[in-house]
């Protein structure tokens, strides 16, 4: 059975990234989550109290640091030369400042061309904001997953609230519409809808109904 690629994209707390790591188990597939490797290469910008504004220096930096997903019982777990933080890069900080530091040119360069050489011999699942438009474009299944903000919220309050950080919902939704707008109108891999793939609503779809829905669209893939 040949191993496929799986893109899956979609703005913040769509549902994205419980979907790709379950649908990844399902299929016996490598979970790659290029968020966390952004997300990674924030934190470590904030511990070397670098400036924001310092596109040179943080594109170095992203090239110096070594990112490695590990898969484990509760999903990857996500490393910056050879320290564990998956926690750390879930921090409000981090949240905050991780669409400015992923929307630099370099920065992107950098993981994309770590992405592809992970995803260069298939059976893989990627997700993130550009997977199916600049990181994979010729995947062999795209999907493009979209939620009401309300849910978004609520999603992302219990993802949060699970890591024993807890977050008011009107903050959260100012930051979910702010990261929705700073997405999709950067200049560099703007959050869009890739040609060619398969919107899902998952507004009212358990997770469950989510994951098989990409497994079966996987299968369907596979068979032809």
């Amino acid at each position: 059975m040949r191993k496929i690629v799986i893109a899956i994209d979609g703005p913040a707390a769509s549902g994205k990234s419980t979907t790709a790591r379950l649908v990844a188990d399902a299929l016996g597939y490598l979970h790659i989550d290029t968020g966390a490797m952004y997300r990674a290469v924030t934190l470590r910008v904030l511990e070397e109290r670098m400036s924001l504004e310092d596109v040179a220096g943080i594109s170095d930096l992203a090239e110096r640091t070594r990112i490695r997903l590990e898969r484990s019982e509760r999903g990857n777990k996500v490393f910056a030369d050879g320290r564990d933080v998956t926690l750390d890069i879930r921090s409000a900080l981090v949240t905050k400042n991780v669409s400015l530091v992923s929307s630099y040119q370099r920065v992107r360069d950098v993981l994309v061309r770590e992405q592809r050489r992970m995803a260069a011999e298939g059976g893989v699942v990627l997700e993130g904001r550009d997977i199916g438009t600049v990181v994979l474009p010729n995947a062999d299944l795209k999907i493009y997953m979209v939620a009401g903000v309300t849910e978004r919220v609520q999603r992302r309050k219990k993802e949060l609230a699970e890591l024993g950080i807890e977050v008011e919902s009107e903050k959260l939704e100012k930051e979910i519409l702010e990261r929705d707008r700073f997405d999709s109108t950067r200049k560099s891999s703007p959050l869009r809808r890739a040609d060619g793939s398969v919107q899902v609503d998952t507004s009212f779809m358990t997770i469950d109904q989510q994951v098989q829905f990409v497994v079966d669209l996987a299968k369907e893939t596979i068979g032809d």
